[in-house]
């Protein structure tokens, strides 16, 4: 078991310098897209795409105050995108009671994809 600690270890050091250059080659390359003002490019044998999704934060304080039955805040616990958007789809709560418990942060997605 010793070899096998040793290891994961091992790899979880190098998961993180990974993670760091990601971070890093995604920051510069968001940058140099959007000094460019483009969505989309090919480079070399890369096409590069950049998506925009936005991403609802809930603010817990409001959203329990827009509840109005408790036992709906126990389902939830936490504010859980997921979990809300499913009781909306549900018709347990209307989208329009919660439009103030909210703000919405734009998400950009870096895909490289080999053409």
């Amino acid at each position: 078991m010793k070899s096998e600690v040793s290891r994961y270890y091992q790899l979880k050091q190098k998961q993180k310098l990974i993670e760091q250059e990601l971070a890093q080659l995604k920051e510069q390359i968001l940058a140099k897209m959007t000094e460019e003002d483009s969505r989309e490019q090919i480079v070399g044998s890369y096409k590069v795409k950049l998506v925009t999704s936005e991403r609802k934060e809930y603010q817990e304080n409001l959203l329990y105050n827009a509840l109005p039955d408790p036992e709906l805040w126990r389902m939830l616990s936490k504010p859980d995108q997921g979990k809300i958007t499913g009781l909306i789809k549900v018709g347990a709560i209307q989208e329009d009671q919660l439009k103030e418990t909210y703000t919405v942060r734009q998400q950009i997605a870096l895909i490289i994809d080999k053409k």
